[in-house]
């Protein structure tokens, strides 16, 4: 399993940044858009949508909203904070699940609006963030901020794991991995987001600090809330499009969340 992922990691991983570096903001917007559509293909299977002529009705629905939020430029940075306020309201779902979902019972029609919620914003905010000045580098690093989340709770869980952080939700997390993906987030944030963001003074590098911590615990919040929805309707992975990593939503639930929140702090912090 371990080298199937380093395998499919090696091989992404130049693809995706040769495309935030290089391509026009025009065909990025319409990559993320096309991995996007894969995941609400995958997302239909835990709404439990059966019918591919549902399924395709889903998949016209999310293409015509992803077009339509292009040529809403001047309104993606609403999109944002709608995103960053439902992952809030995520965190506070976890804790009472399973039992929360059961009385709650979201039906298809609730799961499909949500889906829109997931990756309609993330996309837009992951282009915001490429328009930005120095857009290629500001992406590049929200990436690395999530990789590094997660290879930091790899090898902290892995070397002094002992508590579980959601055992309802991902048996496999601990509170000793989380922080430990936060700290090399923070280690991350402090060497490359001093040159990333050109900080200057003291106050500025703890802010870009703050911002990429509090998008790094958000990270982890899409990663479980993900893994919740997975859990509710008895799949480990969303699919299995990617070698040793399962299906986009299993690659990209962190992203999901991670992107929305730091592409509304720069804005703020920055104007």
């Amino acid at each position: 399993m371990l080298k199937q992922r380093l395998i499919t990691a090696l091989i992404l991983l130049p693809l995706v940044l040769a495309a935030v570096w290089y391509a026009p903001l025009p065909w990025l917007y319409l990559l993320f858009a096309a991995v996007a559509l894969l995941a609400a293909r995958e997302w239909t299977a835990l709404m439990g949508v059966s019918r591919g002529s549902l399924r395709a009705l889903y998949l016209l629905a999310s293409a015509a909203l992803l077009a339509g939020a292009w040529f809403a430029r001047a309104q993606w940075i609403w999109f944002a904070g709608a995103a960053v306020l439902w992952w809030l309201v995520a965190a506070a779902l976890l804790p009472g699940f399973p039992g929360n979902l059961e009385r709650w019972r979201p039906n298809a029609w609730w799961l499909g609006a949500l889906g829109q919620l997931l990756w309609v914003p993330a996309v837009t905010s992951l282009a915001m963030l490429r328009a930005m000045p120095d857009g290629a580098l500001r992406l590049a690093y929200v990436l690395a901020l999530v990789w590094a989340a997660d290879v930091g709770a790899y090898l902290a869980g892995r070397s002094f794991g002992r508590r579980k952080l959601a055992p309802n939700i991902s048996p496999g997390k601990t509170r000793e991995g989380l922080y430990g993906g936060l700290l090399l987030c923070a280690l991350w944030a402090a060497i490359a987001g001093s040159y990333v963001f050109a900080v200057g003074d003291l106050r500025s590098l703890v802010l870009i600090v703050v911002l990429s911590l509090a998008a790094a615990a958000l990270s982890v919040v899409g990663d479980l809330t993900l893994s919740m929805f997975k859990r509710r309707s008895g799949v480990k992975d969303s699919g299995a499009l990617l070698p040793g990593h399962g299906g986009v939503l299993d690659r990209a639930d962190s992203l999901l969340a991670a992107a929305p929140a730091m592409a509304l702090g720069l804005r703020w912090l920055h104007g």
